[in-house]
């Protein structure tokens, strides 16, 4: 189970606040305990800080100075209630502003995190639908980063809808990612379209449709 941190206007125009100077930045620092807290009382291990859009007349270097600070304190709050720090990657086509629209580029940030408290508790948001919008080579970034991984979320592609609606080999890259390791949540967030939401799960076998 995972809960964002506080991320603007979502759904809406926002991508997340903590690399936006000014109230929203503010706004985001004065969340991190809250969240934390909240968390913790509902038993919650990870905690999504979504990076936030480029701002028009902002120096990219100081957003993202900006945005080390705030997932510095982000990721002490979740070590404090033993949860780690989950950073995402967003697709460029649905999220032009967004500067984190490559596994790298996640990863980098990542590493930054982590290096400056020396918790290790900063991981990566694993989200198959984005990646393969960004034209990334899913296969390969679960080879290279599963290690770093701590959530996973699925959705098919074209459509962002249940497994088997669109080309991406979800089963198998399922198990790709469990063959390198991964032992965490995959998380469902696709459209269930026109059909009732119970109906958006036939895909899965019932027996598969435990919590984990």
């Amino acid at each position: 189970m995972g809960l964002n941190f506080y991320a603007g206007q979502l759904p809406g125009p926002d991508r997340g606040a903590l690399s936006v100077p000014g109230d929203e930045s503010d706004r985001f620092r004065a969340n991190i305990e809250v969240a934390a807290d909240f968390a913790a009382s509902v038993g919650c291990k990870a905690l999504n800080a979504l990076y936030g859009n480029r701002v028009e007349g902002a120096d990219p270097q100081v957003q993202d100075t900006l945005a080390l600070e705030n997932l510095v304190l982000a990721a002490r709050a979740a070590d404090r209630v033993g949860a780690i720090l989950l950073v995402e990657t967003l697709n460029k086509p649905e999220s032009p502003l967004y500067p984190l629209v490559s596994a790298p580029a996640a990863i980098e940030v990542i590493d930054k995190v982590n290096a400056a408290t020396g918790l290790g508790n900063a991981r990566f948001l694993l989200d198959i639908y984005h990646l393969s919008m960004n034209g990334e080579d899913v296969a390969r970034v679960i080879e290279e980063y599963a290690g770093q991984t701590g959530h996973v979320q699925i959705a098919d592609n074209p459509g962002r809808g249940a497994p088997g609606t669109g080309s991406l080999p979800l089963e198998q890259l399922l198990d790709d990612l469990r063959k390198a390791g991964y032992e965490g949540w995959v998380g469902l967030e696709y459209k269930a379209g026109d059909r009732p939401s119970a109906e958006s799960f036939d895909w899965l076998p019932a027996g598969a449709r435990a919590a984990r």
